[in-house]
């Protein structure tokens, strides 16, 4: 399953101090000669060697040329190009199937914790050894672990849709498949997630990150109304066909990269203790341990979108597979635009992943009890949007804050701890939802994901020294210049 800023180094314009001819750099506060003034040189007459120079002051360093910012400019690079091209393709095909999917369960079980237990079973590998992925993907070469990968999920896919074409797929076929591809993408997520800096360089990664993210949400603008009409028309197996053979574009993809282009960093080599290494080198930096404390409450409550789309669809509003369709794209649209938003602005700051995050959880909240559909489908476009913006901000201020050697073990926990806390919320929301209605069950994860937020911000302003300032500016969030302590946060902007 497929889930540094700015542009390339163009010509610019650098800011060096003017020079005379003997290479002395000329002052303007440089106190005025005894000697008359000099009239201009012409090109063909050298400087005299006997006139004195000005006096020298020390030279400036020259301000280094700035990249052009460019929402697309990690496209610029051949190889990141092939791999956004072959992501596309196949992130299409794993929207399908993961509306095929959630569809097929709940029509074959008419539960909503049935569909929750589906998540939880994609999920719990990642939990369970999400970080000895990460230490497989520090090991070894990311490039061809990636075409492994990538070949082995085209594959669940193609034999999940054999049993569905043939009649023959139960509900534990799907449990099973759902499982496989969870243990593929231990291993696939880390080394996917690491291997963007090997292809754009630290300048460029948190562009392509907010690039990956608006790839992934431009394919569930399609993915999901392509899955509901052939739902509708010839059934989930198709669907889940359709997917597996996507898989073919993000393996060329990666069989056509120029290996000389890409940005080599240094494979950690094989010992004890990396994975407590790994541990230990997130608990003592809070820039990277807060925010992915965040994105595991907001992962694990407030992402469980197919457990509360597939009860408004049928318990709330009496809809058929399209309109569950409908609604995923809605929330595709809001997430295209804060992908978009996201490396147009080429920067992750922790005050705009806290903000997201609480618009996020009340946002949540207030849909919940939407009173009609139009409504309840116009707010899923900002909870799109906030949503996207909270993943994008967090992975791109993780990743830019790690080391090179360290970033796969990091990334797995990221990835474990957004991603590997669903199979813990999502039977739990699943069953909320089943008991108490689908409002209910929105309405809970939007509440701890607010206070998720909230608590964690307050968290954020004590280390990094931050208060709240009310003026005729509105609300603003300043430093209090109170020096840090060893260890805490020195900046949250």
């Amino acid at each position: 399953m497929s889930t540094g800023n700015g542009a390339d180094s163009a010509p610019g314009q650098i800011s060096t101090p003017a020079t005379s001819s003997s290479g002395a750099t000329a002052s303007p506060d440089a106190p005025a000669s005894t000697a008359p003034p000099a009239r201009p040189a012409s090109p063909a007459t050298p400087a005299s060697p006997a006139t004195p120079a000005s006096p020298a002051t020390p030279a400036t360093p020259a301000t280094p040329a700035k990249p052009r910012k460019s929402t697309f400019s990690s496209l610029r690079i051949r190889n990141y190009r092939l791999f956004a091209m072959g992501q596309l393709v196949s992130n299409t095909g794993t929207w399908m199937q993961r509306i095929a999917q959630d569809w097929l369960v709940l029509s074959l079980t008419g539960s909503a914790s049935a569909v929750g237990i589906t998540i939880a079973l994609q999920f719990l590998p990642m939990l369970l050894f999400g970080l000895y992925g990460g230490v497989l993907a520090d090991r070894l070469r990311k490039r061809p672990l990636l075409i492994a990968t990538q070949t082995a999920m085209g594959l669940t896919g193609v034999a999940l849709a054999v049993l569905t074409l043939t009649g023959h797929v139960q509900v534990w076929h799907v449990y099973l498949t759902a499982f496989l591809l969870g243990m593929v993408t231990v291993v696939d997520n880390p080394a996917r997630q690491s291997f963007v800096t090997e292809m754009v360089g630290p300048e460029q990664l948190a562009n392509a990150v907010s690039l990956n993210s608006a790839n992934f949400q431009s394919a569930r603008l399609v993915g999901p109304a392509v899955a509901g009409l052939l739902i509708t028309a010839v059934g989930s197996g198709w669907a889940f066909l359709l997917n597996g053979l996507s898989f073919v574009a993000p393996v060329t993809g990666l069989l056509l990269m120029r290996a000389h282009e890409l940005h080599p960093v240094a494979k950690a080599p094989r010992a004890k203790g990396q994975l407590r290494e790994g541990l230990r080198y997130v608990s003592g930096r809070p820039e990277l341990i807060w925010p992915i404390v965040l994105v595991g409450f907001i992962g694990t409550f407030g992402f469980n979108f197919p457990i509360w789309l597939t009860a408004f669809t049928d318990d709330v509003f009496h809809a058929d597979a399209g309109t569950y369709g409908l609604f995923n794209t809605l929330i595709a649209v809001g997430s295209l635009a804060g992908a978009l938003l996201a490396a147009r602005r080429g920067h992750a700051r922790l005050r705009l992943l806290v903000a997201a995050a609480v618009l996020f959880g009340a946002l949540e909240l207030a849909t919940a009890f939407a009173p009609g559909f139009w409504l309840f489908a116009a707010l899923l476009v900002p909870i799109g949007m906030f949503g996207l913006t909270v993943n994008v901000v967090a992975n791109s201020s993780v990743q830019m804050a790690t080391d090179p050697e360290m970033r796969g073990r990091v990334m797995a926990l990221f990835m474990m701890v957004f991603t590997g806390g669903t199979p813990l919320g999502a039977p739990l929301v699943g069953w909320v939802t089943d008991t108490y209605g689908a409002r209910v069950g929105m309405a809970a994860g939007g509440a701890v994901s607010l206070a998720a937020a909230a608590a964690i911000a307050l968290v954020l302003a004590r280390v990094g020294n931050f208060r709240l300032s009310l003026d005729r500016h509105g609300v603003r969030v300043v430093h209090r210049h109170v020096p840090a302590r060893p260890g805490e946060l020195a900046a949250v902007a």
